[in-house]
C-alpha cells in the first residue's frame, strides 16, 4: 500500500521511467545513450527549481501577492491580481513552482473572505496563466527550456516568435477574470517580512541562474556557483527541488532517443510532421504531455518555430497536457471535496476553448 501511495503520489516520473524502459527493449542500452541527454537543460532546471525554491521559503512571493491584493477591494479585482502576478511569477519562475507559490494563496483569500464558490474559476484561470503565461520566457515552462538550449535559438528571435500568442493569451484570461463579481472584500495583511538580506542573496543567484539560460556565463558555472551558495545558505532548498521533474526529464530524454531509432517510429512521425509542426505538437501534447512531446518531436524535425508555439499552446486542453494542470487538480481537490465533476467540467471548456482559439489563430499567423 506504500508503494501504491507512492507511485500515485509521484505518477509522472514513474510513468516516464517506465516509458523509457519500454523503449529500452527495443533499442538496448549502448554508447548512443550518453548523447541523449541535454545536460545544460537539466543544470539550468535544477538552479532555477533551487533558487526559487529558497526565494520561497524566505517568504517573498506571499508578501508580494498580498500587497497586491490589498490595493483592490473587490472579488474580481483581487482574483484578477492573483491571476496576473501567478502569469508574470510563471514567466520568472517556471510554471510549476508559480501555482505551487500562488494556489495555495489564492485559497487563502477565498477562504478568509468567504468567497470559496470562486474556487474552481479561479484556480483554472490561474493554471491557464501559468501555463500560458509562462510561454514568453525560456525559463517560463520546462519545455522552452529545453527547446532553446536544443535548437539554440537566438534570445531576441524567441521572444519574436512566443509574443504574438502570448499577447492572445493574456487578453483571454483578461476576459475570462470579467465573469467574476465587484463584492466587496476585506484587505488581507502579512505578519512577518522576509529576511531582507537572505532575500536579496537569493535575488542574486536569481539572476545568476537567468545568466545561464541567457547564455550570459558558462552553464557549469552558475550550477557551481548556485550549489556552492545553496549548500551554505539554505541546503533544504536544494533538497526541496522537485527532483521528480528532473528524473522525468532524464527519462523521456531516454524515450524519446530510442524512439527516434525505430525506424516505424520515425516514419510515422516524418509524415505526421509534413502537416506542419505546430498542429502536431499541440495535438501530441494532449496525450502525453507538453515537456515529453517536445523531447521527442524535436528528433524529428528542424521547424523550432512551429514546434515551440505547438507545444506551449498545447498546454491547454486535456488535463494531462500539461503537468502544472496536474498540480492545479491536486490543489483543488485538496481544499474541495465532493466537487471533481463540476471542476472538469468547468476546466474543459475553459482550457479547450482557449485550445481552439489558439490553434486558430497561430495557424493563421504563421502561414
Amino acid at each position: 500500500m506504500k508503494l501504491l501511495r507512492w507511485c500515485k503520489a509521484n505518477a509522472m516520473p514513474v510513468i516516464a521511467v517506465l516509458a523509457a524502459a519500454v523503449t529500452a527493449v527495443f533499442v538496448p542500452p549502448d554508447a548512443a545513450y550518453l548523447g541523449y541527454y541535454d545536460v545544460k537543460t537539466l543544470s539550468c532546471l535544477l538552479c532555477v527549481l533551487a533558487v526559487v525554491g529558497a526565494l520561497r521559503r524566505v517568504g517573498l512571493f506571499p508578501l508580494l501577492a498580498q500587497r497586491l491584493v490589498q490595493v483592490f477591494h473587490t472579488t474580481r479585482g483581487a482574483v484578477t491580481a492573483l491571476v496576473g502576478i501567478t502569469l508574470v511569477g510563471s514567466m520568472l519562475l517556471t510554471n510549476d513552482t508559480a501555482l505551487l507559490t500562488f494556489l495555495p494563496l489564492n485559497w487563502f483569500v477565498l477562504e478568509r473572505t468567504g468567497q470559496t464558490k470562486w474556487t474552481a474559476l479561479t484556480f483554472i484561470l490561474q493554471n491557464c496563466a501559468a501555463n500560458l503565461g509562462g510561454m514568453l520566457t525560456p525559463f517560463g515552462n520546462p519545455q522552452n527550456l529545453y527547446l532553446f538550449n536544443h535548437y539554440n535559438i537566438p534570445n531576441g528571435e524567441f521572444l519574436s516568435i512566443m509574443l504574438p500568442p502570448f499577447l492572445l493569451s493574456t487578453a483571454l484570461i483578461l476576459l475570462c477574470c470579467l465573469f467574476l463579481p465587484r463584492e466587496g472584500l476585506t484587505a488581507l495583511r502579512q505578519e512577518t517580512l522576509p529576511d531582507k538580506r537572505r532575500t536579496a542573496v537569493y535575488g542574486v543567484l536569481f539572476c545568476v541562474a537567468v545568466a545561464m539560460v541567457l547564455r550570459g556565463i558558462p552553464y557549469w558555472l552558475g550550477l557551481l556557483v548556485i550549489v556552492m551558495a545553496l549548500l551554505v545558505l539554505d541546503r533544504r532548498a536544494l533538497l526541496g527541488v522537485d527532483w521528480g521533474l528532473l528524473v522525468t526529464f532524464a527519462a523521456f530524454f531516454t524515450f524519446s532517443g530510442n524512439m527516434a531509432r525505430i525506424e516505424p517510429v520515425r516514419e510515422l512521425f516524418r509524415k505526421l510532421l509534413t502537416h506542419g509542426a505546430m498542429p502536431v505538437a499541440a495535438l501530441t501534447s494532449q496525450v502525453i504531455s507538453n515537456v515529453p512531446a517536445a523531447i521527442l518531436l524535436s528528433r524529428f524535425t528542424d521547424d523550432y518555430r512551429g514546434l515551440l508555439v505547438g507545444v506551449n499552446i498545447g498546454g491547454a486542453g486535456t488535463l494531462v497536457a500539461s503537468l502544472a494542470s496536474l498540480i492545479t487538480f491536486r490543489e483543488y481537490t485538496k481544499h474541495v471535496k465532493g466537487q471533481t465533476g463540476r471542476f472538469m467540467v468547468l476546466f474543459s471548456a475553459i482550457s479547450f476553448g482557449f485550445l481552439g482559439v489558439l490553434l486558430v489563430a497561430m495557424t493563421l499567423w504563421m502561414r
